[in-house]
């Protein structure tokens, strides 16, 4: 038996061929997979940064509301302090539609009206600008709070 030296180097070529076409297989799937994986990462950092772009957005609207909502209450509140500042001052009245009792006729005299003046107490007055602030503030936290729902839903 003699060696033949050519079907040697041959099937040494033709192996070292299938050796290298593996190689190229196994790197070229390797790069596939990778890429696949890179464009998942990238797909999912767009759509992160979407997602954080959008709050932030959310945000600056957010505190946009409540930045006109709470100068609005402050405002009301400063009006609502004006005016029990000038009733307390005598500037202004405070008027009710209000009935008068009437006076029994045997102690009033035939020319003397039988009505007593209508006028609230002290306590009343204070408990009325009381309830008109809280209603004040319970309007503009009810309405901004609607256009804050209004803002997240868009």
């Amino acid at each position: 038996m003699t060696f033949n030296w050519r079907l040697i180097m041959w099937l040494a070529l033709a192996g070292l061929a299938a050796i290298f076409c593996s190689l190229a297989q196994h790197y070229h799937s390797a790069y596939k997979t990778a890429d696949a994986e890179r464009r998942q990462a990238e797909q999912l950092a767009a759509t992160r940064q979407q997602t954080i772009t959008k709050m932030q957005a959310d945000q600056k609207s957010v505190a946009e509301i409540d930045r006109k909502y709470t100068k609005e209450l402050a405002d009301a509140k400063q009006t609502i302090d004006d005016l029990q500042r000038d009733v307390v001052d005598g500037i202004k009245r405070l008027r009710i539609n209000a009935t008068c009792k009437r006076v029994s006729d045997s102690s009033t005299s035939a020319s003397m009206d039988a009505a007593a003046s209508p006028g609230l107490t002290n306590a009343a007055e204070r408990d009325y600008f009381t309830l008109r602030e809280r209603i004040e503030t319970a309007n503009k936290q009810i309405t901004g709070l609607q256009e804050y729902i209004r803002a997240i839903q868009k």
